[in-house]
């Protein structure tokens, strides 16, 4: 009897014991994981090239003849090569993502007609900008919240109108509703617009609206469907210049296939309709082409 009272002694022993160890460290596993919440989330700090691309492109318009139109929208059955490069900075943590890019692109198109050569430059931007987007609501894929959008957006070369060379020269603010980063839908926004158009001796001042998005499908590993683009309408305006644009929609479309490492292939279809302020019709102009490019991206904090 004796032995067994020392036994079931023992044996309460170590029970106390062990459930004491147990809640020691069921304690410590809630701090550890409390503290890991509280915990600020490690931050991204990415290079992205989303494309250094040469391109091959056929353009079409329509309302062609039309003076009201900039240079650089005025082809016509006319083909070219041309060159772009789309490459940002982004930085992500929390409830923060800061994107810092620069969009290039340039080309130039040629025709003959009655044994004479004309070159044309179809697209002549540069554009360098700050995006901010506060994350507010998280959901099962991606987030939406707040957004402000500061760029600046010039060309390569002067142009030419009534007689006198101009350079564009745009500083465009954007604030609106983001949402970022979903499965298929990597951005999607509305926005108010205000623009400082300095191309010409005065200042104009233009308040808008815009919509905009980025898609991207994956068909499979290597192939994918992406499109690009945003429709913008301009209500009000300080100067009058006929080649002022009321609206414009723009449209990027690619099926890009890659062909080894990060070099891809993408036939592509390009689709714009505007109308300025001087034009009577609205004009329509499309591209097909073929682009070779590289993509890429660079974690900077590794």
């Amino acid at each position: 009897m004796k032995l067994t009272g020392r036994v079931a002694a023992a044996v309460c022993a170590v029970c106390l014991l062990a459930t004491e160890v147990w809640a020691a460290e069921a304690d410590n596993a809630v701090s550890v994981k409390a503290a890991e919440e509280k915990a600020p989330a490690a931050g991204t700090f990415a290079a992205n090239i989303k494309r250094i691309a040469i391109e091959y492109m056929e353009h079409s318009a329509t309302n062609k003849n039309d003076p009201n139109y900039p240079e650089s929208y005025n082809a016509d059955e006319e083909s070219s090569i041309g060159g772009t490069f789309d490459g940002n900075l982004t930085y992500e943590k929390g409830d923060m993502v800061w994107v810092n890019g620069l969009y290039m692109e340039y080309n130039k198109s040629e025709t003959t007609e009655d044994g004479v050569k004309t070159e044309n430059e179809n697209e002549d931007e540069i554009l360098l900008y700050t995006d901010y987007t506060h994350k507010v609501w998280q959901l099962e894929q991606g987030v939406i919240g707040p957004f402000a959008y500061l760029g600046y957006e010039t060309e390569f070369t002067d142009f030419n109108l009534e007689g006198t060379d101009y350079r564009t020269q745009i500083l465009r603010g954007k604030t609106g509703l983001k949402f970022y980063d979903g499965q298929y839908f990597k951005q999607l926004y509305v926005a108010v617009v205000e623009e400082d158009d300095m191309t010409y001796d005065e200042d104009n001042m233009k308040t808008g609206a815009e919509i905009g998005y980025e898609f991207n499908y994956p068909f499979n590993e290597n192939t994918s469907f992406i499109s690009e683009g945003y429709y913008r309408h301009f209500f009000s305006y300080s100067q009058k210049e006929p080649t002022d644009f009321e609206y414009r929609l723009k449209a990027r479309n690619r099926i890009e296939t890659k062909l080894t490492g990060d070099l891809y292939l993408a036939p592509f279809y390009d689709y714009e309709l505007a109308k300025t302020r001087g034009a009577h019709k609205s004009r329509a102009q499309s591209t097909f082409g073929l682009s070779l490019s590289y993509n890429k991206s660079f974690d900077l904090l590794k």
